[in-house]
C-alpha cells in the first residue's frame, strides 16, 4: 500500500471502532439471550457474529500496522490509538463473554428444577 496518510489512518481507525462496537453489541445480545433462556443456537449465532466483527477490526488494524512499519516516517494519530485500545478492550470482552457463557451452560446443565 505504501505510505499511509493521516486521513487513511483515521478512516481505518473509524472502521476498527465500528466493527469492534458491533462485536460488543452482539456480545451484549448473547448475554441477554442467555439470561432469558433463549435458544442456544441463536446465542451461538450471536457469538459467531461477534467473532466475525472483531476479526474484521483486527484485520484492518494489522494492515495499517504493516503499512506503517514499512515506512520510516511512521505516522499515528490519537484516533488510531483510541481504536487500538477499543479493539483490545472488546477483544477481552469477547473472551470473558465466552468464558461466562461456558460456565453458565455448565452450571445450567447441572441444575434440575
Amino acid at each position: 500500500m505504501g505510505i499511509v496518510s493521516k486521513e487513511e489512518l483515521n478512516n481505518a481507525a473509524m472502521q476498527i471502532i465500528l466493527h469492534a462496537g458491533d462485536c460488543r453489541n452482539y456480545l451484549s445480545e448473547a448475554i441477554h439471550m442467555s439470561e432469558n433462556d433463549e435458544d442456544i443456537l441463536m446465542i451461538d449465532l450471536k457469538l459467531k457474529e461477534a467473532k466475525e466483527e472483531i476479526t474484521k477490526a483486527h484485520k484492518i488494524q494489522t494492515e495499517m500496522i504493516q503499512n506503517t512499519i514499512e515506512n520510516d516516517d511512521m505516522i499515528t494519530t490519537l484516533l488510531f490509538t483510541h481504536a487500538q485500545d477499543t479493539l483490545m478492550t472488546i477483544y477481552s470482552e469477547l473472551n470473558m463473554t465466552n468464558s461466562i457463557l461456558r460456565l453458565y451452560r455448565k452450571l445450567n446443565s447441572k441444575v434440575t428444577i
